[in-house]
């Protein structure tokens, strides 16, 4: 009898490899497909009703005004700079957002866990309070019955004559770059690069002898010393422009928009309020052991929240944190009910009714805040394999 041992199999739906290719093949079919049928019939139905498909128009006049913008900007640049204040103002917004809402909500998450009667009860006020109403109603809120109500830039509210908040927003003093500015930067690299040797140093140091070593103000020094030396040696990085109030607004220096005021205070108090109670239930995770064992050893309460709790909390706070960031920076498009000019009520607004290339606007505002998303979860997941436990 022929051995048939080794003899190559027939491909069969009883072997799951083959189950899984076809299944796989199947589905690219019907993706790849439906994609093709959407565009066809897409571009069936602008041609029918004469609309011009394309990019062209971002290279059009947009011929409108913009409130607040981060680079220059005058009303016959194209769409496509517009495009890019919009884009910038979305990033600054969501960048104050995230720093903002991380620091108050970790202050209100360890709050909430306080044996303190009335700090656990004004933290857990704020809590139930503000993530209970919708962050588009806090906005308008913050905007109508806070900002807008703020006398006029003549009575402004006058802060060691430096900065003035009034209904058209905060007046600061400007910075613009100086010959010291390019060494400064240098000095602030080696100051950074210096810090993290020393850290490495210090980690190692400790790992091989067990003295501990001031690595805090060890950091703040080098941080402080280096650029000093170089504002020393080659001036000041930058120069003020303080505000001033001539007729009836001010000139000179930076001015935060009443809208962007708004916006930022609204998405940090309402993100923090989610926050704080992903901090409460990752110290709330870490065993009861983890805090004895730190008082065995005489550390106080301080120091075993920062060194022992909150690094092993970390772990379960990184994956709900990150949901929260992607929420604040999606939730920014809700600008678009007081006027600030951000993508959505920018692009996918303004310049979408000016030109009326819908499927490209909203293609482009789509794509934005995708790549977004996207990027803020590859750091943050960066950051919390960098903090995971490693099994032995």
């Amino acid at each position: 009898m022929q051995n048939q041992i080794g003899a190559p199999k027939g491909l069969s739906l009883n072997d799951p490899r083959v189950r899984a290719w076809l299944f796989q093949i199947l589905t690219i079919v019907f993706v790849v497909g439906l994609g093709w049928y959407l565009f066809h019939n897409t571009q069936t139905n602008l041609q029918h009703r004469g609309i011009t498909s394309g990019f062209d128009f971002l290279d059009r006049s947009a011929g409108f005004g913009i409130a607040q913008h981060l680079i220059p900007y005058v009303e016959s640049d194209s769409y496509a700079r517009v495009f890019v204040i919009g884009l910038l103002n979305t990033l600054l917004v969501t960048f104050i957002g995230v720093i903002l809402a991380t620091i108050l909500g970790f202050i209100i998450g360890v709050a909430r866990l306080s044996p303190n009667w009335m700090i656990n009860k004004l933290a857990t006020v704020y809590v139930e309070t503000f993530r209970n109403i919708p962050p588009l109603l806090q906005i308008l809120f913050w905007y109508f019955a806070v900002f807008l109500t703020l006398p006029g830039p003549r009575g402004s509210i006058n802060i060691e004559d430096m900065f003035f908040i009034s209904n058209r927003g905060l007046n600061m003093p400007g910075a613009s770059i100086a010959d010291g500015f390019w060494p400064f930067v240098v000095a602030l690299a080696l100051a950074i690069a210096a810090i993290a040797l020393m850290v490495r140093y210090a980690n190692k140091r400790f790992n091989e002898t067990g003295v501990p070593f001031h690595k805090f103000w060890a950091g703040l020094l080098l941080f402080i010393a280096i650029p000093s030396l170089s504002v020393l040696l080659f001036g000041s990085p930058v120069t003020w422009d303080m505000p001033q109030l001539k007729g009836f607004n001010f000139v000179g220096g930076w001015v935060l928009i009443p809208e962007l005021l708004a916006l930022t205070l609204a998405l940090t108090i309402y993100t923090a309020a989610f926050i704080a109670e992903i901090v409460r239930s990752g110290i709330r995770s870490v065993s009861h052991g983890q805090t004895e064992a730190a008082r065995s050893l005489g550390l106080r309460e301080g120091p075993t929240l920062r060194k022992v709790i909150i690094p092993q909390a970390l772990r379960v706070i990184i994956p709900p944190l990150t949901s929260q960031y992607l929420n604040l920076a999606k939730n920014s498009s809700l600008a678009a009910g007081i006027g600030y000019p951000e993508m959505v009520s920018l692009f996918a607004g303004t310049v979408l009714n000016q030109t009326g290339q819908a499927i490209e606007v909203i293609a482009i505002t789509m794509s934005v805040y995708l790549a977004i998303s996207i990027s803020i979860s590859l750091l943050m997941n960066w950051y919390n394999k960098r903090i995971a436990l490693i099994e032995r």
